[in-house]
C-alpha cells in the first residue's frame, strides 16, 4: 500500500491530457498481481503458502530494482514543499476533494471485500456442485485479473466523458452485481462466473479515477499527499469490511451477505454526482468533468 500512493504520484508527472489512461494502467498491473496466487494455486504444483510468500517477495524485489534503476518523475513535476500535518486539515476541508475521496472511501469498502471472500464464495459454490476446486481457482484468478481491463478500459473513457460518469457508472454496476451475485450461490456455475466477471470488471474500473480526480483537484505541490490520504483512508476502511463478511455469512448465509458491500457504492455514486455539480469539477478530465 505504500508503493501505490507513490507510483501514482510518478504516474501523474507523466501524464496530463491522458491521465486517466495512465494512472489506469498503474492500476492494471497492481490488479493483475494480486489475482496471480489464484493463478498459481491453480496451476498446481503448490500446495503450501510459502513459495507465494517467496515468489510475491522476490517480484517486489525485482520492482524495486527497476524502479531504482529506471523510474523517474516527468515533465508535469512540481517542487514539493516540506511536509506540514496542517495542509492535510487543508486538503480535508476542500469539498471537491473531500467528495472525491468519499467515492473513493465506497469503492474501497466493496472492493477488497470482494477480492478477499469471491475464492472462497465460488470455491464453496463449486464444492456444491461437485466441481473440481481448480476450476475455483481459476474462476477466482480471471474474477479479480478481469479488473485490470476494466481500469484500462475506463481510462480513456472517462478522459473522454468524464471522471464522475465513468465512476458513478461503474459503482451502479459493481454495486448491483453485490446485492444479486449471492443469489446464484450454489446454482449454475455458468451463470455465476458470469456475474462475478461483470463484479470484477465494474468494481475496479472506477479505482484509478478517484486517483486522477485527486490530482487533478489538489494544487500541484501537493499531489503526493493528497494521493496518500486518500489510499491511507480507502486502505483502513477495508479493515472493517473484510471482517464485516464472516460473521455476515453465519448469520445470513452466502445468498445475502455480499449484498451489505452494496452501501459503499451508493455512497460513491452520491459523492460523485454531487461533486460533478461544483465549480470546480471543471478542473477534471479537461472540463469533462
Amino acid at each position: 500500500a505504500g508503493v501505490y500512493p507513490v507510483g501514482m504520484k510518478i504516474m501523474a508527472t507523466w501524464t496530463k491530457r491522458d491521465r486517466g489512461l495512465g494512472i489506469g494502467l498503474l492500476v492494471g498491473a497492481l490488479v493483475l498481481g494480486s489475482a496471480s496466487p489464484h493463478l498459481i494455486n491453480a496451476l498446481g504444483g503448490v500446495n503450501d503458502w510459502r513459495p507465494v510468500m517467496y515468489l510475491a517477495a522476490a517480484s517486489a524485489g525485482v520492482g524495486a530494482v527497476i524502479g531504482i534503476l529506471f523510474i523517474t518523475e516527468g515533465p508535469y513535476q512540481s517542487s514539493a514543499p516540506r511536509f506540514r500535518w496542517r495542509q492535510v486539515g487543508r486538503i480535508l476541508a476542500e469539498k471537491d476533494i473531500a467528495l472525491a475521496n468519499l467515492g473513493y472511501l465506497g469503492h474501497m469498502w466493496e472492493l477488497y471485500a470482494m477480492w478477499a471472500w469471491i475464492p472462497l464464495f465460488i470455491l464453496i459454490s463449486f464444492e456444491e456442485r461437485g466441481i473440481n476446486p481448480t476450476w475455483a481457482s481459476l474462476a477466482a484468478f480471471a474474477t479479480i485479473a478481469v479488473g485490470g481491463i476494466g481500469s484500462f478500459i475506463a481510462g480513456p473513457l472517462a478522459d473522454r466523458f468524464g471522471r464522475t460518469l465513468v465512476t458513478s457508472v461503474s459503482l451502479i454496476i459493481s454495486g448491483t452485481s453485490a446485492l444479486l451475485i449471492g443469489f446464484l450461490f450454489g446454482g449454475n456455475p455458468i451463470a455465476l462466473v458470469t456475474l462475478a466477471l461483470i463484479w470484477g470488471f465494474a468494481v475496479v474500473a472506477d479505482s484509478a479515477q478517484f486517483s486522477a480526480a485527486v490530482s487533478e483537484l489538489s494544487p500541484p505541490k501537493y499531489v503526493g499527499t493528497a494521493l496518500t490520504l486518500q489510499t491511507s483512508l480507502g486502505f483502513l476502511l477495508t479493515l472493517f469490511s473484510i471482517r464485516l463478511i464472516p460473521p455476515l455469512v453465519d448469520l445470513i448465509g452466502w445468498r445475502f451477505a455480499f449484498s451489505s458491500l452494496a452501501f459503499g457504492p451508493l455512497i460513491g455514486v452520491w459523492a460523485m454526482l454531487a461533486l460533478r455539480r461544483l465549480p470546480n469539477a471543471d478542473k477534471l478530465a479537461r472540463g469533462q468533468k
